[in-house]
């Protein structure tokens, strides 16, 4: 056989009652240049199928290399239900499923079964309803690969990674300190080079207050840590813009000057990317030892079992996931495992 084999990207299904089956299905009939792995039950492919009017060829995935795949067809790593799927209620019974699926693709790629990760969007209610303490799919890769990692969402005109996540406004400030920003901003910086083959990455670096807390006048986050940090990292070599004005840092005459924005909290940046590319936005995880990316959106509940879910976001992950593999495979580096990353301070918020 002619060629290189297909790189293989591990898909996983999400919340069972979900929507990401039938994103997979819409997936696997697109002509993506890449061997799709499926990681969840085969028989909830098939009823994913039907509700989609598809028609599908599964195939047990038996790690042999793949030439060229044909829209339409898709290999699978089976992980059976715990119980069959009701569309639009998850069952907490499945919460072992969904994680099992994690754990497959997590340690598929850690052991090169598979060359990055694309996820669907799981139900975190369901696995917690379980008695599962589980905050996300970022949380659970960074525990099982004992990494520290950043979460970033990007489109084909903005990038965007976050210090803080999933906290409460009210605990926001106390959670932003000199080492977690420095350990954010390093992690952001390593990964614009290293995965996005960004040979000096230009950052910028939102303010938390409103005009970034105006020379003191309006807090003094910006004066006692984030300014102070900033220095210290470009002492270092780093290229920094700010801390910025969150209101006019994404005009576009600030853009050209950026590879890359730093906010302080989750909805400080993320409503203005979202609004721009929704369907083309992707969420990836920064500092895992393997590239992992996913949709943007949630389980959409109310459309599960419609066959009329959007699958362009799902599309769009893939579509990354396979020019990060590309261009690892061009310029590879060595991972950072946990065991190599010395103390980091606690994270102060959830991930997805």
């Amino acid at each position: 056989m002619n060629g290189a084999p297909l790189p293989r990207l591990a898909i996983t299904a999400g919340e069972p009652a979900g929507i990401g089956p039938e994103l997979l299905i819409r997936l696997a009939a697109s002509p993506l240049p890449a061997s799709l792995i499926a990681i969840t039950d085969r028989s909830l492919l098939e009823r994913a199928a039907a509700s989609c009017g598809t028609t599908i060829e599964l195939v047990d995935d038996d790690s042999s290399p793949e030439f060229q795949r044909v829209p339409g067809t898709l290999r699978v790593r089976h992980v059976p239900l715990a119980a069959r799927e009701i569309p639009g209620h998850p069952d907490p019974i499945n919460a072992s499923h969904v994680l099992a699926t994690l754990a497959e693709a997590s340690d598929g790629c850690m052991a090169g079964r598979y060359d990055a990760v694309v996820t669907a969007p799981l139900q975190k209610s369901s696995i917690n309803d379980a008695g599962i303490r589980f905050s996300g799919h970022t949380e659970f890769f960074a525990e099982r690969t004992r990494t520290d990692v950043v979460m970033m969402l990007a489109s084909p005109e903005l990038r965007v990674a976050l210090v803080t996540t999933h906290l409460p406004l009210a605990a926001v400030s106390a959670a932003i300190t000199g080492p977690w920003l420095a350990r954010t901003l390093r992690i952001v910086h390593a990964e614009l080079h290293e995965k996005f083959g960004l040979a000096a990455p230009r950052i910028a670096v939102l303010g938390l207050n409103p005009h970034a807390g105006e020379a003191g006048h309006m807090g003094h986050e910006e004066i006692d840590t984030i300014i102070p940090t900033m220095q210290a990292l470009r002492a270092e070599g780093m290229h920094l813009l700010g801390p910025l004005p969150a209101d006019t840092a994404f005009v576009p005459a600030q853009r050209q000057h950026y590879d890359a924005v730093l906010a302080m909290y989750h909805d400080q940046a993320l409503p203005v990317l979202k609004s721009e590319a929704f369907d083309r936005t992707v969420n990836l995880t920064l500092g895992l030892p393997f590239i992992r990316t996913s949709v943007d959106h949630g389980t959409a509940l109310d459309l599960a079992g419609t066959g009329k879910a959007d699958p362009a976001s799902l599309i769009a992950a893939a579509q990354m996931a396979l020019e990060l593999v590309a261009r690892h495979a061009t310029h590879p580096s060595s991972p950072r495992r946990g065991e190599e990353r010395g103390e980091e301070p606690t994270s102060p918020g959830t991930t997805s």
